[in-house]
């Protein structure tokens, strides 16, 4: 089993987590964007190979992950609906880092603005959520503490008005897995 991806991808750190979680042997291939545009359709990581399978989107592969250890993957609909809540964030603020780095800004395009608007309105929503105190938590949870981490390292968030969301990631940086799977400092 093969995992390409960067160290510093929310996506592809979910996926480590789960592989560690699940105990399943996996080399994992450091790749860059132009590899990635050649590796899969999607153009994007992480995408895992299994002999002949290949798997193009981080959801796809965490289902294939909690599966095949006998795990299942977001079981209930109210777990699955925050999961996606999150990704839409996360993709978003994915999407304004790139934006910016090629020169367009919230501030000058009205466009982007709303999306900014998104993304508080989301962490405000999961703010409002009750979450688990302590692991081991669902995919919803590992991947609002990924997105976070990756935020922040990215320099991406505030948080300060988001006390439940930065109670949770603390939380999870006292844990071995999240901490050995942090993007580099």
């Amino acid at each position: 089993m093969e995992l390409y991806g960067s160290y510093t991808s929310p996506f592809v750190r979910h996926c480590r987590i789960a592989l560690a979680e699940s105990g399943q042997h996996f080399d994992f291939i450091d790749t860059d964007y132009e590899q990635s545009a050649l590796g899969s359709p999607a153009q994007r990581v992480p995408f895992l190979r299994i002999g002949e399978l290949q798997l193009h989107d981080s959801s796809s592969i965490l289902k294939y992950i909690r599966e095949h250890s006998g795990d299942e993957f977001l079981t209930d609909l109210i777990t699955f609906d925050r999961y996606c809540l999150v990704n839409t964030a996360l993709d978003t603020c994915i999407n304004l880092f790139l934006l910016e780095r090629d020169g367009f800004t919230a501030e000058q395009i009205p466009y982007l603005q709303r999306q900014q608007n998104r993304i508080n309105a989301i962490l405000q929503e999961l703010n409002n959520i009750d979450w688990p105190a302590k692991a081991p938590w669902n995919d919803a949870t590992i991947r609002l503490v990924c997105f976070l981490d990756w935020a922040l390292f990215r320099k991406r968030l505030n948080l300060t008005a988001y006390p439940k969301l930065l109670a949770i990631l603390e939380q999870a940086r006292e844990k071995d897995l999240f901490a050995s799977t942090a993007p580099p400092a």
